[in-house]
């Protein structure tokens, strides 16, 4: 048993659950979720919400699968820089300040990261299937390509959104 194995499967999965979880939730509570995206001045957000919800559980499903572990590692890690910079940025570091600090989503997207740039390790559906995307620098040029246009399409917003 490979220690370093072991530790990636704990990281990786513990993210999926997570990012999974959160996005059932939204989908639980999709009205709500829209109308808070919409408060953050979003413009499209029923279709964004929709599509934050379903990337959270695609995201989630692979780093907990580990199938295309580097992708879907580099999408959570998008998502929580999308959170980042649309709603906890300005409200501190702790979670527990009004608004929701930062802490939290930085944390995710940094473990995120790191799974990103690592990989699946040895117990994952990459090792069998030989999948070694955290390999191939084209293949981390494509997961840092889609961490940014994520984050910038998923920041899409209209100027003075406000929040309760």
């Amino acid at each position: 048993m490979d220690v370093a194995d072991l530790g990636l499967l704990i990281l990786r999965v513990w993210i999926g659950v997570v990012m999974t979880l959160h996005g059932v939730n939204h989908l639980r509570n999709f009205d709500g979720t829209a109308r808070w995206f919409g408060r953050l001045g979003w413009r499209a957000p029923r279709y964004q919400a929709l599509l934050s919800s379903w990337v959270e559980i695609a995201v989630g499903a692979g780093l907990i699968l580990g199938l295309l572990t580097s992708i879907a590692a580099a999408g959570a890690a998008a998502l929580m820089l999308v959170a980042y910079l649309t709603h906890h940025r300005s409200n501190g570091f702790f979670i527990f300040n009004k608004g929701e600090g930062y802490e939290y989503v930085i944390t995710l997207a940094a473990a995120a990261a790191a799974v990103a740039l690592m990989g699946a390790g040895g117990w994952s559906l990459d090792e069998p299937l030989g999948i070694d995307l955290y390999g191939a620098w084209r293949v981390r040029i494509l997961a840092i390509a889609l961490v940014l246009g994520a984050a910038h399409a998923m920041a899409w917003r209209r100027p003075g959104g406000t929040e309760d």
